[in-house]
């Protein structure tokens, strides 16, 4: 075999290779093999928000993840499942980030933090256990209650976002 087609074989296993490798970091096929089913309750929002469905938002912000970025299906008891993520919604804080010429507020942060544990249902000590924090920003000089939900939903994506990672990165 002459050195151009070797080295065309070699770049076209290694680019095979990669994207094995790609498709395995991101797809949830690093999930155990005996883990299958989610159990993710409604977490209580122990934080006096004021917003009624902060806890149906996050948990469909994390089921959408599990679900949508592995394998698993998600199960309505925890008897069933393989994997259990539950927790409580611990702070909502919705204050000035940014202050206009006029001295009031123009920009508002709102910031969420959230308790969570994750756990295999066979094992008894937690892969973790931990607070998540999540944040965002809003003018409330445009529309200040959609910019609040708007904000607030984007803080529990990222909440989401990084429970979903810390729990895959232990697989």
């Amino acid at each position: 075999m002459s050195f151009s087609k070797t080295a065309a074989l070699s770049a076209l296993l290694s680019l095979l290779f990669l994207a094995g490798c790609i498709q395995y970091s991101f797809t949830g096929t690093s999930i155990p093999s005996g883990v299958n089913t989610i159990y993710i309750p409604f977490f209580p929002d122990n934080s006096q928000s004021g917003l009624g469905d902060l806890t149906d938002r996050l948990n469909r912000a994390l089921i959408n993840r599990f679900v949508n970025q592995s394998r698993l299906s998600i199960t309505n008891n925890e008897e069933d499942a393989d994997a259990i993520l539950e927790g409580a919604i611990q702070t909502y804080q919705n204050r000035p980030f940014s202050i206009g010429g006029d001295e009031q507020a123009s920009i508002n942060q709102i910031q969420i933090t959230v308790r969570a544990t994750f756990k295999f249902a066979d094992v008894d000590e937690p892969e973790y256990s931990k607070s998540f924090t999540g944040s965002a920003t809003y003018n409330v000089l445009e529309n200040p209650v959609d910019g609040e939900i708007e904000a607030a939903e984007e803080a529990l994506q990222e909440i989401a976002n990084t429970a979903f990672n810390d729990a895959v990165s232990t697989w």
